[in-house]
């Protein structure tokens, strides 16, 4: 069963990015909202991470967030998705884990 893991929480405040990637399996995707898309920033290990994860796990941003944060860069490999995407992505996924 594919899970899409949500996480809103800077990686720069907490932990939620660290233990959420290690769990990721091949078939799931990650969504960065609000202050986790600071995860995206170049040249920071987040992103370092992020790039490191397997082919088959989708990296989706928020793209009202990423705007209103100012990232206007990220990597190609990282989709950026309006809110209808949101919902689409959640009714495409077995499970969604939102990283309180």
């Amino acid at each position: 069963m594919s899970t899409l893991h949500l996480l809103a929480h800077s990686p720069f405040s907490d932990n939620r990015l660290d233990s959420c990637l290690p769990l990721l399996a091949d078939d799931d995707g990650l969504l960065l909202t609000g202050d986790a898309v600071y995860a995206l920033q170049p040249g920071s290990a987040a992103l370092r991470a992020l790039l490191q994860l397997p082919a088959g796990i989708s990296i989706n941003a928020l793209q009202e967030d990423l705007l209103a944060r100012g990232l206007s860069e990220y990597p190609q490999r990282v989709t950026a998705i309006d809110y209808a995407t949101f919902v689409a992505l959640c009714g495409h996924y077995s499970r969604v884990n939102s990283w309180l």
